[in-house]
């Protein structure tokens, strides 16, 4: 059985742009869209034309650039806005103008000072008009969740009949729980006269870190069009995140039974690209998309995924676009990463050799956030220059090994270390005189595989 189509809805340049510090110019808007594009999003809200002459420049570019996607301009429910809106988006092979309007109690006394009836009468009149310049309108009743449920339906109701294609139910304020979201979009289903002739959109925010949840509840009930970004950016905490949703589909088909139109090994690149204009990094653990998503410290999960990347990862990087999964060498990371990477530095080793290196990298890695190969590469050189030999390993005289509990040399590594790693942002703080450090760690001979596993690999 074909499975349901979800509409990705992209407003990383509109909502996204919101987040303070990720302002962009025309260009940059323009460069970004055309990244949207190769992602494979349905559709892009390129702008608030009425906000600025540089918005709706930039919506009115994307809109003559662009032919596959759907490209909307945002208008608040009112015909200037409106007008301005379709004059942005005339040159688009597919436009949209989306119109909005504040729902919600608290929003019509404090911030519109508006009734109920205002409200309805102004949202018909604004989707009436925008229907008469453009075929595909979409409606978004702001702070849907926090609206008396029978007026909300009220007012869908009305911008239905009036010409609306797509009604958008936003989480304005990222005040919803999952269930109550999804029940929200069934009662919409099951009261409003016409909704089947129209797409319900979800368009929620983090406020509560449940924009992905949410948006994933509202698909269940229903809804056929996700409002999101790249990297989650928006006002505030953000909004749903994008790679999020569609990884979540793409995983899990068993819960989310949906197909999208997303080129997933896009993700990554949208991502940095975004980044990359705004100046705004990715938070290292951001799913599917942080530099840590696909990296691995602990012992224990560097040699299950040496054994099997199934052990520890429920996606491939390349699935989202990252080059390769990343086995960091860190205090947390055990003897058999460790090997390996010595070996693609071009060096192999013998069982104790090995326990040698990996006992003053753990000393070195006690001390740095991160071992680089720069690093790596000095200790390898300096227990290499200590004569370690066939014979130091038999038992002879001049052994070099230390006994269980013994006081480490601190490799020069760590000098260079403390004011030379330019990928760490926190320098390690170097004790001791003239490049040593006296560190007592136990340190016992394995040889078992269980208890190389137990004890870090």
């Amino acid at each position: 059985m074909d499975r349901p189509r979800i509409t990705i809805f992209d407003t990383t340049l509109r909502d996204g742009e919101q987040s303070p510090g990720c302002s962009m110019n025309v260009q940059e808007k323009l460069h970004l869209a055309q990244q949207l594009d190769r992602l494979g999003v349905d559709v892009i809200e390129a702008g608030f034309p009425i906000a600025s002459d540089g918005d709706f420049e930039a919506v009115q570019s994307i809109a003559a650039s662009l032919r596959r996607p759907i490209v909307a301009g945002l208008a608040r429910a009112c015909t200037g806005d409106v007008d301005r809106a379709w004059q942005a988006l005339q040159g688009a092979a597919r436009p949209r103008i989306h119109v909005f309007l504040a729902t919600s109690d608290i929003h019509l006394k404090y911030k519109l000072r508006i009734t109920r009836e205002k409200c309805l009468e102004q949202a018909r009149e604004a989707v009436r008009h925008a229907k008469s310049l453009c075929a595909d309108v979409e409606f978004s009743p702001e702070d849907a969740t926090r609206t008396d449920v029978a007026f909300l339906c009220q007012v869908v109701e009305a911008v239905i009949a009036a010409g609306a294609t797509t009604v958008n139910i936003p989480d304005t304020v990222g005040y919803s729980m999952p269930e109550e979201y999804g029940q929200l979009i069934r009662t919409l289903r099951e009261k409003v006269a016409g909704i089947d002739k129209v797409t319900i959109s979800t368009h929620c925010h983090n406020d509560l870190g449940l924009a992905v949840a949410n948006s994933l509840a509202g698909v269940q009930q229903g809804a056929r069009q996700v409002e999101c970004t790249i990297n989650g950016i928006g006002e505030r905490a953000g909004n749903a995140s994008l790679e999020e949703i569609v990884m979540a589909m793409r995983v899990r088909p068993d819960r989310y039974a949906y197909e999208t139109g997303i080129a997933s090994e896009q993700l990554y690149p949208s991502s940095q690209m975004l980044a990359e204009i705004t100046r705004v990094p990715v938070q290292p653990n951001k799913a599917i998309i942080g530099r840590n998503a696909f990296a691995h410290e602990a012992g224990i999960h560097q040699d299950g995924m040496l054994k099997n990347p199934l052990t520890y990862e429920i996606m491939t990087p390349q699935s989202v676009g990252v080059p390769d999964s990343r086995l960091v060498l860190g205090k947390h990371s055990g003897r058999h990463a460790l090997a390996l990477r010595c070996e693609q530095l071009g060096h192999q080793f013998e069982r104790r050799e090995l326990d040698e290196i990996y006992r003053r990298f753990v000393v070195l890695a006690d001390r740095i956030k991160k071992v680089q190969d720069s690093h790596l590469l000095e200790l390898i050189q300096d227990v290499s220059s200590g004569n370690l030999s066939n014979s130091d390993v038999a038992g002879s005289q001049g052994k070099k090994f230390p006994p269980a509990t013994a006081a480490l040399p601190f490799p020069r590594a760590v000098s260079a270390a403390a004011g030379a790693n330019s990928n760490d942002s926190h320098p390690a703080q170097v004790s001791g005189s003239a490049g040593q450090a006296m560190v007592s760690i136990p340190f016992t001979d394995h040889h078992s595989d269980q208890e190389d596993y137990l004890w870090g690999v």
